[in-house]
Formats: C-alpha cells, structure tokens, sequence
C-alpha cells in the first residue's frame, strides 16, 4: 500500500515538472489594464483630485452607503478615535450642518440598539469613500432601477 502511494505521488510530481516546461504564455496574450508589457515598470498616472463639493450625491440603488462628497486627507480613523463622527455625530450635526449617521449604524447585528456607534459601523470607509474626478478605467453600463421600471412601463403602454 506504501509502495503505491509512493510511485503514485511521484508519477504527479513528473507530471507537474512536465507542465511547468511547457511554454510560457506571451506577454501580448495577457488582457490585463496596465497598458504596458509585463517586464516594464509604466509610469503611474497623475493622482486624481478628489472630489470636493460638500454635494450629497444621488444614490444609485437602495442601501447603498453614501458616498462621501469631501477630502478625508489626514482623518484620524483608528481604535481611538473617528474623525468622521466629529461633524456626523447625533450631537454635531447642528453645528457642522452634516448629516447624522444612519440609526442603523448604532444596532447590533441581533439588531438591538446601543447607546453609541456599533464597533461594526466604526470604521467609515470600508463602506464609504470619497469620489475622484477621474475618467473611467472601464465602461459603465449600469442602469438605474427606476429607470429599467419607466423602460418597461413605455414599452408595455405601447402595445
């Protein structure tokens, strides 16, 4: 039983060694967004302005998180402290005219309410993020609920 386990792992090693010398996939065959051979370093593009309007921007389907329509350059955003709840705090949001945090980030996951920021809610931009004014790396085809929604009303009022 040894011996075949033996001769059977070595048969899959030889075999491993023959697919590794086979030949190499080409550069040019590689569909990749560097725009540039794999063996050169391209120079990175500019860094992108970030978007700075303090605009709230329309959401593009339900639940999805706010995006944040200001610099977060240099917040503080760790264990001790959050930044961000400085204006989007309960008790801020009338001096810095932001809007409060979502009920939904001071709930559990049994959905109980607590008293202050969920420790799952803590960390804002896992979920937010600013926007940069920067072309698309790919084409957007994304169409709006709403818009799918008038779509097939027209199409259904025409027949």
């Amino acid at each position: 039983m040894k011996t075949i386990m033996t001769i059977s792992a070595l048969a899959l090693l030889g075999m491993s060694f023959v697919s590794v010398a086979a030949e190499p996939v080409q550069d040019e065959k590689l569909a990749t967004l560097r725009q540039a051979p794999l063996n050169v370093e391209p120079k990175p593009p500019v860094m992108q302005k970030v978007v700075n309007s303090d605009k709230r921007q329309v959401r593009n389907y339900p639940m999805q998180p706010p995006v944040i329509p200001h610099k977060v350059d240099g917040y503080q955003l760790d264990l001790k402290v959050n930044k961000c709840m400085s204006c989007h705090a309960r008790g801020r949001i009338g001096d810095s005219q932001a809007p409060m945090v979502s009920v939904t980030h001071f709930m559990d996951r049994d959905n109980n309410f607590l008293a202050e920021l969920s420790p799952r809610r803590y960390f804002c931009l896992q979920c937010h993020v600013p926007q940069l004014d920067a072309k698309p790396l790919v084409e957007n085809e994304f169409v709006d609920l709403e818009h799918l929604l008038k779509a097939n009303a027209n199409t259904e009022g025409k027949h």
